[in-house]
């Protein structure tokens, strides 16, 4: 592999549902439109899109659903392309406040690697020099940000 590429989704949405201050054991859930795929390369986000990797037309959304956070790991199942696998985030809680505009606001920071043959996310092609074009583990960064509703 040459580089790492970056890139993040335009449009998802994520919910938390706790019943402590905590988020012990809170319900999250994320879905991700995968035709929002945004690498700030346009050839490589239709190919992204593409049958190749999310087949954006006939799986239109990638999906997270906790089942268990004890404040640091939160474990849950990931879909991708039908796909369903079990996956244990590192997740920081990192507490909640009240912004400038009165409303109550809680964060949380996380990562996780996946292999992205294990949702069939297989194309592969190498260069001239033998150097892999896409590795198979892809490191997925989460910054999230909630808004206590009332």
């Amino acid at each position: 592999m040459i580089t790492t590429v970056t890139g993040h989704f335009d449009e998802y949405s994520a919910r938390a549902e706790a019943t402590n201050e905590g988020f012990i054991d809170a319900d999250f859930t994320f879905v991700a439109k995968t035709a929002s795929v945004n690498t700030r390369n346009k050839d490589r986000d239709e190919h992204l899109k593409s049958p190749d990797f999310f087949h954006a037309e006939h799986y239109p959304e990638i999906r997270f659903t906790s089942t268990s956070f004890d404040g640091e790991t939160m474990l849950g199942v990931l879909t991708i392309k039908g796909i369903t696998r079990e996956i244990a985030i590192d997740m920081d809680f990192n507490g909640i406040a009240i912004d400038p505009y009165g409303q109550t606001k809680a964060g949380f920071e996380g990562n996780v690697t996946v292999n992205r043959k294990d949702f069939n996310l297989t194309w592969s092609a190498l260069t001239e020099q033998g150097n892999i074009v896409v590795s198979d583990s892809v490191r997925i960064g989460i910054v999230l940000q909630f808004v206590k509703s009332s």
